[in-house]
């Protein structure tokens, strides 16, 4: 089958470039391997919310419905990516999981299981969440409680009442560990290293439009800023076992780790809802060892131990661009990323901008193309 693009992944980013394409007159085939549309979205834990306001979170072409709150939840936001699909008549081929890309005779050739495609560009939407990340932790195996990465973790009901280990502290671990707090459960956070945290709104004002408007500052002069902005905002967290990162904030989010946007952890913290605790030593039978020597028993384990992308496994590493959304390399090779930079801006947003650019780029590049022929 030949086409002009292929989109792998039907998420918000492979929706988003299906759209941009469409209003753009060029033809496309989005391969998903589940068999439906934003198939991690609906897996995600129920509490979610959008930690960015709707209004700068909507996909290209089509804003969230008035009546939808300032913080989209989880189960409006698929609604949403339904009625996206719907809207630009974006039919996936759904059951399609890519096996491999390659270059062939100056065009892509893109083989499934059951088909192979050839293109002249190629788009990977397949996000930063597709493949849980197990760290080998010491003694594990050892442990007879309940054992899950946060990728399993639905709600908080069947924990209440249980001792509960978190090993890890992104949004996802902070925010199932308030789950767990306000359903009766004892949450237990394991802080490895060292963790900036901002308010979802810093004195009333949401924290993705302070980011916007302070993106243009000196990064130097928003490391100084920030902390002791946040100082006064939620407090010297030292005290409670969370200190921060030498890296300035900014810094971070350049290398890709989104500092953990606050949504009621960090009182449950102050309040003892929540404990915190280091690193793990290692495992025992019915609990753990910190490194700063203390030991507690649990009886479940969530590793909220984060994603990677897991592309490596179909797309070659002299095919992969350097950065998501439109570079010189990926312009020139014809195969983009799109949905893997996720700014303190909000991701829905920089999927949006990624996926106007790369929908232009290759509308120019097919213009290019004809005008040489």
């Amino acid at each position: 089958m030949d086409t002009n693009v292929v989109i792998v992944g039907a998420g918000p980013a492979g929706l988003a470039i299906g759209a941009c394409l469409k209003k753009a007159g060029l033809d496309f085939v989005i391969l998903e391997k589940a068999h439906e549309v934003a198939p991690a979205w609906r897996r995600h834990y129920r509490r979610l919310h959008l930690h960015t306001v709707k209004s700068f979170s909507s996909l290209p072409y089509m804003p969230f419905p008035k009546a939808y709150p300032r913080y989209v939840p989880r189960e409006k936001v698929v609604a949403y990516l339904d009625a996206y699909a719907e809207r630009f008549e974006l039919r996936p081929r759904f059951g399609e999981t890519v096996k491999s890309i390659r270059r062939e005779d100056g065009r892509f050739v893109v083989e499934t299981a059951a088909h192979t495609l050839s293109a002249r560009h190629v788009v990977i939407a397949t996000g930063n969440n597709a493949e849980p990340i197990v760290p080998s932790l010491r003694g594990i195996e050892a442990f007879k409680g309940r054992r899950l990465h946060s990728a399993d973790y639905t709600e908080a009901a069947p924990f209440a009442g249980q001792s509960v280990l978190i090993v890890g502290m992104g949004n996802t671990g902070a925010e199932i560990a308030l789950d767990l707090a306000e359903t009766g459960a004892r949450p237990t956070l394991s802080v490895r290293n060292g963790v900036h945290i901002v308010p979802r709104q810093l004195f009333g004002v949401p924290i993705q439009m302070v980011g916007i408007a302070s993106r243009p500052m000196p990064q130097a002069v928003n490391d100084k800023l920030f902390p002791i902005i946040l100082d006064l905002a939620l407090g010297k967290l030292r005290k409670y076992g969370i200190v921060r990162p030498r890296e300035g904030i900014l810094k971070q989010i350049d290398a890709g780790r989104i500092p953990v946007i606050d949504v009621g952890t960090v009182a449950a913290i102050k309040s003892g809802a929540i404990t915190v605790a280091p690193d793990i030593k290692r495992f025992t039978e019915h609990g753990a060892i910190f490194v700063d020597g203390r030991q507690a028993e649990f009886d479940s384990v969530i590793l909220a131990t984060g994603y990677r992308p897991a592309y490596e496994k179909f797309l070659p590493a002299q095919l992969r661009p350097s950065k998501s959304g439109v570079t010189r390399q990926a312009s020139e090779l014809g195969l983009y990323l799109v949905g893997f930079h996720n700014p303190v801006t909000g991701l829905l947003r920089e999927i949006g901008i990624e996926a106007l650019a790369v929908a232009a780029d290759i509308a120019r590049r097919g213009a290019s193309r004809r005008s040489q022929l």
